[in-house]
């Protein structure tokens, strides 16, 4: 697979995690807690981690949410959790930095949003308290516009200039040319009052998909500060995720963008890691990083009418994402493992043979009888009742043989 070949751009140190063109695409998360329950956003925090989030946001929106956060990240680092934590701010983050000076510390980056601070506006000087709080505590800042809460004065200013052009452009490229200016002239401000420049990380969040794709292409063109890509509001369930997906893919095969969230709307109850999942698999189908093994599985036919190759398919993948915590740690490079887990004859023994381990399960009226390849080769054929125990055990001694340290990579103990 070609190499995609990331844009330059400075780094950016937030906490033990660096940002930019130099060190991989992070994935990061936000939480949904009510930010004062410290035990309940501790909880989430460590799922998310525990999913792989290498950055939690959390909303610092009130006096009780910034009391609470040097106590989640006291809390956390009690249970061995590292993962930056960041703050959250919108109308009011210049008072609350200024007021708990222990939340300003205790968090890695703060998040502020140009549109919701009023930077721009007459003898207003909330943006600059945020950034002299930010220089003060030697941390990063991400400066995120939305289009949900643009800075009006600029976009009004910019609508205007736009109608008395011979030719007007369209309202729409206007607005997106207020999206790129609020974040570039808001870095430049921040610069200005001595932020350095490699303490800042911008974005552009929109949640049309095309819209998305112009405006990274816009800022990408003009800075080499590290872009955090994410559709904002992307939606729930399918939809979420297909739109992030569409919007995210064309500028991360580009190599724009150093940061990812895919911003799901989670079910009622719903379990919040969803996003993170969704964001690794991204960058894993588009070969950018490696996370956890991938299972190819056929889809199904009239040959496949069992259910059998469906289960095994999903158990294979259940035991492959409970047992990642442990094997990350036993094994490097185990998350490069590719396995196929194919319904009948006609493309299971040739899938099955790309893959590192395979199997062809038996269609309807197939001989039943499962071929398992190993590295191309064909290793056993499985029979009875056990075939997913034996092909379990199969895999334990793949990952144990190829991953372990100091273990031979070249020839598999068992393979014929």
């Amino acid at each position: 697979m070609p190499e995609i070949q990331r844009r330059k751009t400075v780094t950016v140190r937030i906490g033990h995690v660096r940002v930019g063109s130099d060190v991989p695409v992070i994935v990061q998360s936000m939480t949904n807690t009510d930010t004062a329950d410290v035990q309940g956003t501790i909880q989430q925090v460590a799922a998310l981690a525990a999913a792989g989030s290498e950055l939690v946001r959390v909303t610092v929106n009130n006096d009780e949410a910034a009391k609470a956060v040097p106590y989640i990240v006291e809390g956390l680092a009690k249970l061995g959790i590292h993962v930056p934590i960041i703050g959250d701010f919108h109308y009011n983050g210049h008072l609350l930095l200024k007021k708990y000076p222990d939340c300003a510390k205790a968090l890695a980056k703060y998040r502020i949003n140009p549109g919701n601070v009023s930077i721009g506006r007459k003898n207003d000087d909330n943006f600059r308290t945020m950034i002299e709080c930010a220089i003060e505590n030697n941390k990063p800042v991400r400066i995120g516009v939305n289009w949900g809460s643009l800075d009006q004065a600029l976009l009004t200013r910019l609508m205007d200039e736009n109608s008395k052009r011979p030719d007007p452009l369209d309202a729409r490229d206007v607005m997106m040319e207020a999206m790129c200016r609020s974040a570039l002239d808001s870095a430049a401000a921040a610069e200005s009052y001595g932020l350095g420049h490699d303490k800042i990380i911008i974005s552009g969040k929109v949640s049309g998909v095309r819209d998305l794709i112009d405006v990274y292409e816009m800022l990408a063109s003009r800075c080499d500060y590290p872009l955090h890509l994410g559709l904002t509001e992307a939606g729930m369930g399918m939809k979420g995720i297909v739109a992030s997906t569409a919007g995210l893919s064309p500028l991360l095969l580009k190599g724009i963008g150093d940061t990812i969230r895919v911003s799901l709307t989670p079910k009622p109850g719903g379990d919040r890691t969803e996003e993170v999942l969704t964001g690794q698999q991204i960058l894993q189908s588009l070969g950018i990083r490696s996370f956890t093994p991938q299972v190819t599985a056929c889809p199904g036919c009239g040959r496949t009418t069992s259910t059998f190759f469906q289960e095994l398919a999903q158990q294979i993948q259940n035991y492959l994402r409970d047992s990642m915590p442990s094997w990350r740690e036993r094994y490097p490079g185990v998350e490069e493992l590719k396995l196929a887990v194919m319904g009948c004859v006609v493309n299971g023994p040739g899938e099955s043979k790309h893959a590192n381990i395979g199997i062809s399960l038996p269609g309807t009226f197939e001989e039943p009888k499962a071929p398992v390849y190993v590295d191309g080769r064909l290793m056993t054929t499985l029979r009875g009742d056990t075939i997913v125990q034996d092909f379990q055990k199969i895999l334990d001694e793949y990952v144990k043989t190829r991953y372990g340290k100091g273990s031979p990579k070249e020839e598999l103990v068992g393979v014929r």
